[in-house]
Parts: structure tokens; sequence; C-alpha cells
């Protein structure tokens, strides 16, 4: 109880993307600068205006330098659903919490931002002027004020309903802004090397958060393809390594993948990506690997294991066999040749991965990685499970119609056994997920379904 007497309430600003995704990566990044996520707010749904408790001012600054799903946040001094709850909420605000920032000595200016509806210069002015009665004695200052403030109007969520008041208004210090420049700095359009399944900038900072991915950290991709997750994470100060199973990719050698381009150059590869940013330093390797026959030593290495396995849509799911691997039934392929790769089961892939989790991450370490679905049929008995694992989270983005992929994210809780490796075939969960190697055939049934339906509409 004592510890809420001295949490001070925050509004925060969400960008109104991956919804799903951004409570866990604020409660992620809160607990990895030592807090929690405190809030009265029971639900906070596809809104963008979110009241947290946070215990100091240093912690919400580094929350800010880390997100890329809030836009910004402020010291929040009052809040109503209507200017005179509003205002009558900034006449009860502690007067000794205000003039640290309202002194003669200081600079200021006052914003206006509305979610979902445009205001006029003219009502943007009566709204500043309206707030005269607090206690400011500095000088205004557009161009480079040494605090700013900002009155947050929520109209809702309905562009096609816009009310004539808004839902709440807000009002509040500006204390920082979130990363979302990292989205377009960092941009795959731009980047020196790039596969077909390279992924999408926002989406890798989002999956280092959920990891709880700091300084100093290793974090390790065993499907690592260009490497875009190893550069999140060596943005955060993290020393990254990779394997994959795929030789041209590894080295950066054959076909290009970008338009207009046949071959890979010679500097066409995941280091160069690295050097790209400045981030070399922190590369330690990638190697040519099976991810389902590890080549470790037994022993924790990682803090955080962040992947996206292939699913068989545009890149297939393979390990390395021999001919005796082979089912029996299919045509045999000649005595001289060894194939170098076999199908490998979505379900043995990703049961595979946990166990490699569980043993090579450290205590307190994260495994984030994403889980395609067939979304008729799923359910969250079918996400993976393993004794030595707890579900931190569980995010959907939807591919199609028909298909998803989530964003699962767990936590080491147990050191691991021997007896581990096989337990979570005893779980209810083996079953059902088995169930999605067939995830690929279910992917293009529904295309072809799509493709066929349109052009009957189109003949008609």
């Amino acid at each position: 109880m004592a510890l809420q007497c001295t949490l001070n309430r925050y509004l925060l600003l969400m960008a109104q993307e991956h919804l799903e995704f951004r409570l866990p990566e604020i409660k992620s990044l809160l607990s990895l600068f030592g807090s929690q996520f405190t809030s009265s707010q029971e639900t906070y749904g596809k809104s963008p205006f979110w009241i947290l408790s946070i215990p100091s001012e240093d912690i919400a600054r580094n929350l800010m330098k880390r997100t890329v799903c809030a836009k910004s946040i402020f010291e929040l001094w009052g809040h109503g659903k209507s200017p005179e709850e509003l205002y009558s909420s900034l006449k009860n605000y502690p007067v000794e919490k205000m003039v640290p920032f309202l002194h003669p000595d200081s600079t200021y200016k006052i914003k206006i931002h509305t979610f979902n509806k445009t205001l006029t210069q003219e009502e943007k002015v009566k709204r500043i002027d309206a707030l005269e009665f607090l206690p400011f004695e500095g000088k205004v200052n557009l161009k480079k004020p040494q605090h700013v403030f900002s009155v947050l109007e929520d109209y809702g969520l309905d562009p096609n309903c816009i009310p004539e008041n808004p839902h709440n208004i807000y009002f509040g210090r500006w204390i920082a802004d979130g990363q979302r420049e990292l989205i377009e700095s960092y941009s795959v359009k731009k980047r020196h090397f790039i596969g077909n399944t390279s992924m999408d900038a926002g989406l890798s900072f989002i999956m280092a958060n959920h990891g709880k991915v700091k300084e100093n950290d290793i974090v390790f991709d065993p499907f690592v393809g260009t490497g875009g997750l190893l550069i999140a994470s060596a943005h955060f100060g993290a020393y990254v390594y990779g394997t994959d199973i795929d030789y041209n990719t590894v080295h950066g050698l054959g076909k290009a993948t970008r338009k207009n381009q046949k071959w890979r150059g010679p500097d066409e590869n995941i280091r160069a990506n690295l050097r790209q940013y400045g981030l070399e330093k922190y590369y330690l390797d990638v190697l040519v690997s099976d991810a389902s026959k590890p080549s470790w030593r037994k022993g924790t290495y990682f803090d955080a294991i962040i992947t996206d396995p292939p699913y068989g849509i545009r890149e297939s799911t393979r390990r390395t066999g021999s001919q005796k691997e082979i089912p029996k039934g299919i045509e045999k392929c000649p005595e001289t040749h060894v194939p170098v790769s076999l199908s490998y089961h979505l379900s043995d892939m990703f049961f595979d991965l946990l166990n490699f989790a569980a043993e090579t991450l450290v205590l307190g370490g994260r495994l984030v990685y994403w889980l395609p679905v067939y979304t008729p049929e799923y359910t969250e008995e079918m996400v993976p499970w393993h004794p030595c694992l707890q579900l931190v989270s569980n995010c959907e983005q939807k591919l199609s119609s028909h298909t998803a992929r989530r964003l699962i994210t767990m936590e080491k809780v147990k050191k691991f056994e021997n007896r581990d490796q096989y337990s979570h075939l005893l779980s209810d969960h083996v079953l059902p997920y088995q169930g999605h190697n067939s995830f690929r055939e279910k992917y293009f049934s529904g295309v072809t379904k799509r493709i066929a339906k349109e052009e009957k509409s189109s003949q008609e």
C-alpha cells in the first residue's frame, strides 16, 4: 500500500496499429525497468489514451526510450469528461507539483491534440485561453520552450460518427516521445540485404521489447534468415548470434530478392546489414545449422531467443536428414544421392524450439516467436507448452480471412532437467497443434477458394 502513495499518474498516447501488441510491450518494458503495470483502468481496448501509475519520471523516460507502440507520455495534471470536470480536476492538482514548471524564469507553450477530430485555429486558441486560471508565471515560447503542456481530447474511434463534444479531456506536462521514428529509419525498403520473409521493422522492435532485450544481453535467432531480428536486438545494445539451414542466405549468395536485381552483391549479407546501422560491434556470428539438431554443449547461453520460424508458405520448413529417414512408400532416391533436407512438421519444429529454449535460456530469459494458425480451428490449447516455460503473452496478427500468426512470449521459470525433454508430449496441447501441420495446405486452399469466388463474381 505504501508503494501506491508514491506513484505518479501518467498519460500514454498510443499508436493505433498492432493493437494487441501494445499492452504486452508496455508491461514487459516496465518490468525491465523494475516497475510493474499499475492502472485504474480495467481495459484499454482500442483507445489511444491510457492512464498509468509509474513510480518515477526516470522510469517513464526509460519506457519511452524503448517503446514503438506509444507515441508520447505526459505527467497527468487533470482529466474529465467535460471542460468543467477538467478544470475542477486541475484546481485539485497540488500546486507544489506545478510550481517547478511555472516559475517566472521558465518558458512554455501549450499544444492542443485531438483524436478523431480536427479543430480550427480559433477553437484551439479558445481552449488555451480557458486555462488562464493555472498559475503560469513564465513566458510563452513557441519555438524552444523549456516545458510543453498539452490538452488532449478524445472523440472516440468511429470516424463516421464524430460527437460534438469529446468523450474525455486530458491535460498534462509532456515528458518524452516514443521511438516511432525507428520504424522508418530501419525500414526494410532501405535495407542492404533482404529476403522473401524479412521481418517488418516495427514488429522486430516489438519482439525485442517483448523479449526484454537490454544492453550486453546475448540474443539468439535459430531461424535467422536475413537477420532483421538481430538488428532490432543490437539496436538496444545486445550481442547477437544466429543460425539458419540455408547456406546461400547465411553467406549472402544466390538470387536476389529485390526487384530489378538478379544476383546478390559481394557484400550483401547479415553482417553488412548491422554495419549499415552502425551495429557491427554487436555481431557475434551466424552459422549454417539445423535447428532440429542443435550443435550446442549443454548449458545456459542466451538471455533471449527471438525468432520467426518458417511456416512453409514463402520459405519451406526443412531439416537435415539421410536416406534412412525417408518414410517407406514414397519413391526412393538413387543410391548415390543423399537428400539435403527432409520435411519438418510444424508441431515438431515448435516443440524442438521450446526444448532448446528451456535448455539454453538463463532463468528469467524469454523466448519470443511467431506461431501460424488456421483461424477457424484455433484455440488457446494449441499453443505449445513446456514445463520450464511460462506463457507471458499471446498476440494475434491476421494474415488473411482464415489464417493468422500469433506472437508468443514465454519466460523460463524453472531449471531444465533431462526428464523435461519429453514431458510436453504428455500435455493436452500436443494433439490439437498437430492438426496445424497442414497449415500450408489450409493456407493455400483458402487462397484458391478466394480466387475462384472472385472469378465467379466477375463473370456474373
